[in-house]
């Protein structure tokens, strides 16, 4: 696998030494020398000192061969313009490293169609993806790598005054975004389609967006207890506690955002009308007491100073909060806080470096073809496929599909857009699919969609 990463900078330098170490042929382009230098003594790849942004370097590098092309510099323009110099120049996958909002704004114009660019990774976005999904499902089980947790999964059993009952799926109108995959009944596994009827005591599988399937809860089990108010306090009204109050923007999320700069606050109380926004020193215990920090259940410092994170949420879980999560940027912080977080009353520290090589590293060296998760008793299991140009798939509509009788699309990513797919979408070569299917029907469905 040929992979061309440009800039040597945390992110790139992480990526070249983790692919380097997966024995994959390495190119990095870097025209600060001393970076340069540094990243030659230390690892055992190709390093061009030259700009990422020049055609005629890019060519040099051996772009047209190449099956994934990273653009992680710091400049959000250089990667834009590398990446899409880099895909017409004969480049299979590329990736942009972006920081701007304007980037990710499609509105008025779609920057990744654009510039012909198959991903964009927003470092900040991922880190408070990361904090989002322990915000929003703990104690559940989540399928991780699909969607950056866009497709949660949870099971429930149907009460007897469930308003579910008596009726096929398909006359239940339930929310476009989210399934019934499996449901248990005694000893007999189902997996649900359109004609399924739910009888009381079955145990059902539910896929979807986490508050998909949080707002249908009381139609399976309507005395079930649902958690209102989680209280969250967020420290920092950067791009990830921006990101963090989009990505909680359901009402049973009460958001607080402490910031010190006062333009911050105000751009942010503009902005998010429905939030608490406090100007002041998140460091000052004085501040975390009279705002009663102990008492809200989750605590996100994620400025960018590591140490006022580290040290806010050592003050908060003292003061009472059970859950404590931070940003962080050294790597030496990172190992330090894997090793003593539970001991300090820090649950989580997630690194905006690591999210974004991690996700990168969902794509390169991929198989097109992963078994996630076996459900218990060999009930069933969870796939996820890439599909293939040549598959019968392609360009049909998921209810045109002969799919094996027992199998249940859940999941659909089309170009970075993840969603629980409907009948009338359209599977795309390239589309990652997250399948529910009988495990006697798995080899059927791996040759109906990966050839």
């Amino acid at each position: 696998m040929k992979v061309i990463i440009v800039g040597a900078g945390e992110v790139g330098k992480y990526l070249a030494e983790v692919l380097s170490q997966r024995d994959q042929d390495v190119t990095v382009l870097e025209r600060d020398a001393e970076l340069a230098s540094e990243l030659e003594q230390e690892l055992d790849i190709r390093v061009l000192r030259q700009s990422g942004s020049s055609a005629d370097a890019l060519v040099r590098a051996g772009v047209e061969s190449s099956d994934f092309f990273l653009a992680m510099t710091s400049d959000d323009e250089t990667n834009l313009i590398a990446s899409s110099l880099a895909k017409a120049l004969g480049a299979n996958q590329t990736f942009a490293r972006i920081h701007d909002q304007t980037f990710r704004d499609a509105s008025l114009i779609n920057y990744q169609r654009h510039f012909g660019i198959d991903h964009l990774l927003n470092p900040e976005r991922l880190a408070a993806v990361e904090m989002a999904k322990s915000i929003r499902n703990p104690g559940r089980v989540a399928v991780e790598d699909f969607g950056r947790g866009m497709i949660e999964v949870q099971a429930i059993s149907i009460h007897k005054r469930a308003k579910v009952l008596g009726r096929p799926l398909a006359e239940l109108k339930l929310s476009g975004k989210m399934r019934v995959g499996l449901v248990q009944r005694g000893s007999e596994t189902i997996v649900a389609n359109a004609g399924t009827v739910l009888e009381v005591g079955d145990t059902v599988t539910l896929f979807g967006a986490p508050e998909a399937i949080y707002e249908v809860l009381p139609l399976f089990d309507p005395v079930a207890e649902r958690r209102q108010n989680v209280n969250v306090v967020i420290l920092g009204g950067g791009e990830i506690g921006v990101s963090l109050v989009q990505l909680l923007s359901h009402t049973r999320f009460n958001l607080r955002i402490i910031e010190q700069s006062r333009a911050v606050c105000e751009r942010l109380a503009d902005a998010y009308p429905k939030i608490n926004v406090i100007h002041g020193e998140g460091t000052s215990l004085r501040l975390l007491e009279e705002e009663q920090i102990g008492q809200a259940d989750f605590f996100v410092a994620c400025t960018r100073d590591d140490e006022d994170n580290i040290m806010t949420c050592l003050q908060a879980s003292k003061l009472g909060t059970p859950h404590t999560l931070l940003s962080i940027s050294r790597p030496d912080y990172i190992e330090i806080l894997e090793r003593l977080g539970g001991t300090l009353g820090i649950e989580r520290a997630v690194s905006p470096r690591i999210a974004t090589a991690q996700e990168v590293l969902r794509y390169v060296g991929k198989k097109s073809f992963t078994e996630l998760v076996r459900l218990p008793e060999d009930s069933g299991v969870i796939v996820e496929i890439r599909v293939g140009k040549d598959s019968p798939c392609v360009n049909k509509k998921l209810r045109e599909v002969k799919w094996p009788k027992e199998c249940l699309v859940v999941g659909l990513e089309h170009r970075y857009e993840v969603r629980t797919p409907g009948a009338e979408d359209t599977i795309r070569a390239g589309d990652w699919l997250l399948v529910l299917v009988k495990p006697g029907l798995l080899d059927e469905l791996v040759a109906l969609t990966t050839r």
